[in-house]
């Protein structure tokens, strides 16, 4: 399972890196009840998710990964964690999603990003 979900959190993130975000949206539940709380943004429901996707300019360039845990429950439950920066960027953000196994595949049905203060981001280390 832990294999599975990591290849699917693998392609949502080259997606979300290139700036495609018909495929970002395509790793989402498509349901009103899928929820993604931003740094400075919500979007509730799949439509929201859509359209506020489409309004966004690209992530900026160098992103990375660091510290990404993946917990499987069961067959078809996941959670994954993982710290994110940019080179040019003084915070390390925080990326949580809920992944299920749904007919259509491992979905995304609840997100939550973050990017806590610097002065906040030494004392989790």
């Amino acid at each position: 399972m832990v294999a599975e979900v990591a290849a699917a959190f693998a392609a949502y993130e080259a997606a979300l890196v290139a700036g495609e975000p018909d495929r970002i949206v395509d790793f989402f539940w498509q349901s009103p009840e899928t929820i993604r709380y931003g740094i400075a943004d919500q979007q509730m429901g799949i439509d929201e998710q859509r359209a506020w996707r489409w309004a966004q300019p690209p992530l900026p360039p160098g992103r990375q990964l660091r510290e990404t845990r993946i917990t499987t429950f069961g067959a078809d439950y996941a959670v994954v964690n993982t710290l994110f920066e940019y080179p040019s960027g003084t915070a390390v953000g925080r990326q949580s999603q809920t992944w299920v196994r749904l007919p259509a595949g491992w979905r995304i049905v609840s997100a939550h990003v973050s990017e806590p203060a610097a002065s906040i981001v030494g004392r989790d280390r």
